[in-house]
């Protein structure tokens, strides 16, 4: 895995030619965080749950939105923040100023509501078929359904997933393309003895399905089936095949990724990390899964080639303060956007929209793109569109092709 880091890092440079520039976003790469507030107005940077922006524990995510946030490639040193936006009043769904409004916790259907502009009325964090209050869904009217119809690929990287076992036990290594199923239980647990995580250096897994929003519905998770006749089972991917597929240029237009609970800020690794322990450790494992990934994939062929990639957080949280609201204007989620076609730096610092942004928001976005049709899912017909976070016609605000940009 190592090498072929150091292999992806290598390719190219990220300095496309003007020219590159002219067309609307093609590839888009979410990578999905977990449980932190960008800023809330109390213990920022003390208790259990601490904000991201500024904390000293998040310094690659900070570097990126400072002006600072550098990666050396083919030997040269680029400036990623020259090609990063970010959002600075993103909240949660369906937030009012003071908070007076319906409350869409835990996780799942935050995550639900990013592929359909809805949660179904699920409220809670069970898997598709669990045997108690399942949460699959029969819908057809959400997003990869959407893609799918409009000519679009869709894939769903998850991290854990797939992996062969050892004397019943897991390891980090993929199975075989041909043994891969739809990942529709979740499962935690710690490596066979001599396996580790290829990020954060543990021998623990953790994956959840309630952070994986496409295997919610019949139409994209086969049905109750985690066998490998589920004729599904290609949309789903373990972690490591991303690496590989970024190197054959063979992603998706769109790709949903998510890291484990451990990588992506939501669960603290047993003994801490790097001598911290609690919500710190919980940041910096999610900081240092960025850190890695992320100039991965700027050094591919799809990013280059008018890709972008979305820094993504599911929910508001509370500060720790007796009677706090997580879901009024007070609160806001973190919402990074990287790519050559994202709005110009402001005197060296990357632009910061002051637009109220919500998952609608990313979900009408991606309809956008990718030109599903109509009609807009859900609230993403209410919502307002990322555009002010890239440049002029990096998203082109219609939904069919041949209509005309708005």
């Amino acid at each position: 895995m190592l090498g072929v880091f150091a292999l992806l890092v290598t390719l190219g440079n990220l300095t496309a030619s003007a020219e590159d520039g002219k067309d609307g976003i093609k590839t888009v790469f979410v990578i999905a965080m977990e449980n932190h507030n960008w800023t809330q107005p109390a213990n920022q940077f003390t208790g259990n749950i601490q904000q991201i922006f500024q904390n000293p524990a998040a310094p690659f995510t900070n570097s990126l939105v400072n002006g600072t946030a550098f990666a050396a490639v083919n030997g040269r040193t680029i400036n990623i923040s020259d090609q990063v936006a970010y959002a600075t009043n993103y909240h949660s769904v369906l937030a009012t100023p003071n908070g007076n409004n319906p409350h869409i916790h835990p996780s799942e259907p935050n995550y639900l509501w990013a592929e359909a502009g809805t949660n179904f009325g699920i409220l809670n964090d069970n898997d598709p078929f669990s045997a108690v209050n399942p949460s699959n869904q029969n819908s057809t009217q959400h997003l990869v359904t959407f893609l799918t119809r409009a000519g679009k690929t869709w894939r769903s990287y998850q991290e854990d997933t797939d992996l062969a076992t050892v004397a019943g036990q897991l390891t980090n290594v993929p199975l075989p393309r041909d043994q891969w199923t739809v990942p529709i239980k979740s499962f935690s647990g710690v490596f066979a003895p001599g396996s580790f995580n290829q990020f954060n250096g543990s021998n623990q897994f953790n994956y959840a399905t309630k952070h994986n929003p496409q295997v919610f519905f019949t139409d994209s998770n086969g049905g109750n089936n985690a066998t490998t006749s589920n004729p599904l089972r290609f949309q789903y991917a373990p972690l490591q095949q991303l690496f590989a597929d970024l190197a054959s240029n063979t992603v998706a237009d769109y790709n949903f990724i998510s890291p484990n609970q451990f990588n992506d800020m939501h669960t603290t690794l047993a003994g801490g990390y790097k001598g911290l322990s609690g919500d710190p450790a919980k940041i910096l494992q999610g900081d240092d899964f960025l850190r890695q990934i992320v100039p991965v994939i700027m050094a591919s062929k799809a990013y280059k080639e008018h890709g972008a990639i979305i820094i993504w957080f599911d929910e508001s949280e509370q500060d720790g303060v007796a009677g706090d609201n997580p879901d009024d204007f007070n609160h806001t989620i973190g919402e990074i956007v990287i790519s050559q076609r994202a709005r110009k730096n402001v005197n060296g610092v990357p632009y910061s929209s002051p637009l109220n942004f919500t998952h609608s928001s990313d979900l009408r976005t991606m309809q956008e793109i990718f030109r599903t049709g109509g009609p807009f899912l859900g609230d993403a017909a209410n919502a307002t569109d990322l555009s002010d976070l890239f440049d002029e016609g990096a998203i082109p605000q219609k939904l069919h092709e041949d209509d005309s940009d708005r």
